[in-house]
């Protein structure tokens, strides 16, 4: 199991931060538009196929987004439309610093990477740390807890470099 859980650390240490995960279109969206840059992007994983990714990136209030494919062979390459020949990256970082460029077929070039807060890393699930039972009682009879797989999140707490604020609402998309 050590090498599995090496393995997967060091998968997630290899993706670049502007690498948000398994985030919802909306998400995404609402972060883009909290940042109001032209050519602000990120990667987030596609919600429609799996293995694949998502490069986002604004422009004047509409956000582009591009799919991101892994070849057989590990190479990252972008789906490209209508004439535009496809390139093939070594790394997601390679990609990157190639769609900074100007006129490569992007809505607009990559210009402000939106990262992600806290690093991805695979956290194990932890058993709660027992109650401390002082000594002249004895120990209640408890029925223990029933298991959940992953506990709720909390509405407030946001992992993102561009957390919310609640008190406004930036509409990212054109009405």
């Amino acid at each position: 199991m050590f090498v599995c859980c090496s393995l997967l650390s060091a998968m997630a240490a290899a993706m670049p931060v502007c690498y948000h995960g398994a985030i919802s279109k909306k998400d995404c969206e609402e972060l883009l538009g909290r940042k109001n840059k032209d050519g602000a992007y990120l990667i987030r994983d596609s919600e429609t196929i799996q293995g694949a990714m998502c490069l986002c990136v604004y422009k004047q209030r509409v956000v582009y987004t591009y799919r991101l494919l892994q070849t057989h062979s590990g190479h990252y390459t972008l789906l490209a439309s209508g004439g535009l020949q496809e390139t093939s990256f070594k790394t997601l970082e390679d990609l990157i610093h190639h769609y900074k460029r100007r006129n490569q077929g992007l809505a607009i070039h990559l210009r402000h990477s939106v990262k992600r807060k806290t690093a991805m890393l695979i956290q194990s699930q932890r058993q709660p740390e027992p109650e401390a039972v002082p000594q002249r009682q004895p120990a209640p009879q408890r029925q223990p807890a029933p298991q959940r797989e992953h506990p709720p999140a909390p509405e407030e707490d946001h992992d993102y470099e561009n957390a919310p604020d609640l008190s406004e609402y930036v509409e990212v998309l054109p009405s």
